[in-house]
Parts: structure tokens; C-alpha cells; sequence
């Protein structure tokens, strides 16, 4: 398994500080940074593991302070955001298998601008509906945990 840490460090040093946003005033929101597990940064964002292994999601959180929704990105995040988001969902939906995959920005609950990365599969819990409210999220178990971070890890790393 690739550790945070080591992930972090990939991220990093495979990026040039051009390319980075400013990180500097960014936070997570804590709703955010509870109900889920860091996988590490892209160019752009945060990406975040929902701990509920009902589904493989993924969170894309751009890395920008202050920012609700797409269009207050410069038109270059907003590029950068997009590409990244369909490349994530590409490779979610190869090593998982899914029937479907749902993208979606709510931000209802949680004012900072995240993107879901949902596998979907035909007979799952909530099929055809919409995740959200069906069940109370059921977390990893340690093994779960693992396999799911090692084959997201990753992904993730190619995006930075």
C-alpha cells in the first residue's frame, strides 16, 4: 500500500509550483474532513474518500479558499477541474466495474465547492436513486480500507 505520506511526496515533487495553486489559506471544510479519507492532491485538488464502502466515491475538493461553486474558478481551474474529474471518473469505472457513474456538485450541506465521484452499480442499495439519505454510510473496515486506498492511490497520484 502507498502511505499518505509517500503519496503526498509523489504529488509534490511530480508537479512544478507553476502549475499548484496557492494552498496557502486553503482549508477543508470539517464536515468534509470527517466523513472522509485523504488520498492526496492533484494539480488541482483535495481528493477524499468517502468512508462508506457501500460505494466506491471519491471527493474532488479544488484547493482554492473561498470557493462555492465552478464558475468562481479562474477559466483555467475550471479546465483543470474538469479534466481531472473525467479522468478520475474513466479510471474509477475501470477498476471497479461500475454500471454508472454519477458526478455531482450539491454543496447543500457543505458550502465549499466538492465534486462526488460515485460508482454505481445496477442493484445496489439505492439503485436507481440517488445516494444521498438511503442508508447511514457503512465505514471501511481496515482490509476495505486498504484495498480501496490502494487501488485509488493511484489514480490520484496521475492527476497531480
Amino acid at each position: 500500500m502507498v502511505s499518505s505520506t509517500t503519496l503526498l511526496a509523489v504529488v509534490v515533487t511530480s508537479s512544478s509550483l507553476i502549475d499548484m495553486p496557492a494552498v496557502t489559506d486553503f482549508q477543508l471544510h470539517e464536515r468534509l474532513a470527517a466523513d472522509t479519507v485523504s488520498l492526496g492532491r492533484t494539480r488541482l485538488c483535495e481528493a477524499r474518500l468517502m468512508n462508506d464502502c457501500t460505494w466506491p466515491w471519491v471527493i474532488l475538493v479544488p484547493a482554492v479558499p473561498g470557493i462555492r461553486e465552478i464558475y468562481e474558478l479562474e477559466v483555467t481551474d475550471q479546465q483543470r477541474l474538469l479534466a481531472e474529474s473525467s479522468a478520475l471518473s474513466e479510471e474509477m469505472m475501470a477498476r471497479f466495474g461500475g454500471d454508472k457513474m454519477n458526478v455531482a456538485a450539491l454543496g447543500n450541506m457543505v458550502p465549499q465547492l466538492h465534486l462526488h465521484h460515485i460508482v454505481r452499480f445496477e442493484g445496489d442499495p439505492a439503485w436507481p436513486g440517488p445516494v444521498w439519505g438511503k442508508q447511514s454510510p457503512v465505514p471501511y473496515d481496515e482490509p476495505g480500507l486498504t484495498s480501496a486506498l490502494d487501488k485509488l492511490s493511484l489514480i490520484i497520484a496521475s492527476l497531480a
